[in-house]
């Protein structure tokens, strides 16, 4: 098999760092990890991908290996991207992101549509869309932050795994195991290293307007993907983003939640893969 390029780095942009990976050949392809995760999260597809395409995958801003400390001034995770895009010389990319940073990702579309010329949302969250308000959200951040303040922190690990990966309607058994324990052991070292899963969202500055009103000014390609047994509010906004999106395509891969490309690799990728060979 031919060797691919390959090539680590840390992009000192934007008043911060970013650790980035990139491999392959060919059109640009960006990958951005769900905010409980980091770029590990990406390892079934980043070679995969990696044949056909220029891969490029990093740790946003507080997770990971990026910059350590946690910030206390507002930020665009928008800008990060933008700086980091521009660092690698990218001018054009599809766009791959999970959860929190499908958000990111769908705002950094509308900010900047001359730069995305593929959009592949994964259990999308979706900026306007009052997910925090609903009643299961409030009540899984009081179990975190209960167990944080308790400093224990296996606790609040597992209760974020429980609400995400296993998602409302499964058991922790019934969950791919090497999945949930790859994303438990990312959660553990994201608290020990920056002590908070979710402190840098709440210095991250809005779109305005949110994206929840102007799905219509999307143009590049969109693909929503999402698990049948993730949350209501996930499903949900699955829906708004597959009617509001013009020509956008949504795939549900069944038996999974929140993680569907770590718990089904082989189908999500094979997914994606059909979706941008025909971009």
């Amino acid at each position: 098999m031919t060797q691919l390029a390959y090539q680590s780095g840390i992009a000192h942009v934007n008043d911060t760092e970013l650790y980035y990976d990139v491999a392959g050949a060919g059109h640009p392809l960006t990958l951005a990890h769900g905010l409980l995760l980091d770029r590990s999260s990406w390892d079934d597809q980043f070679g995969v991908f990696a044949r056909q395409y220029s891969v490029v995958r990093y740790d946003l801003r507080g997770w990971g290996d990026s910059a350590q400390e946690p910030t206390k001034q507002p930020f665009s995770p928008r800008q990060d991207l933008l700086s980091l895009l521009d660092y690698l010389n990218i001018h054009k990319t599809y766009l791959l992101a999970l959860s929190g940073a499908g958000t990111v990702a769908l705002d950094f579309t509308l900010e900047h549509s001359e730069k995305v010329d593929g959009l592949i949302l994964v259990a999308s969250g979706l900026s306007g869309y009052p997910q925090l308000m609903t009643k299961s959200i409030q009540a899984f951040i009081a179990q975190y932050y209960g167990a944080l303040q308790s400093k224990d922190i296996a606790s609040a690990v597992e209760a974020t795994v429980r609400f995400w990966t296993d998602g409302p309607w499964r058991k922790p058994e019934q969950v791919n195991a090497q999945a949930r324990a790859r994303i438990t052991d990312m959660g553990m070292r994201h608290i020990q290293r920056h002590g908070d899963l979710m402190a840098h969202q709440q210095h991250m500055l809005p779109l305005k307007p949110p994206a929840i009103h102007r799905l219509a000014e999307v143009k590049a390609p969109a693909l929503i993907v999402v698990g049948d047994l993730d949350t209501p509010e996930s499903l949900e906004i699955a829906d708004i983003l597959e009617h509001g999106i013009a020509g956008a395509k949504k795939v549900v891969i069944p038996g999974t939640a929140h993680h569907p490309h770590m718990e089904k690799p082989e189908e999500f990728n094979c997914i994606v893969m059909e979706f941008l060979s025909e971009l």
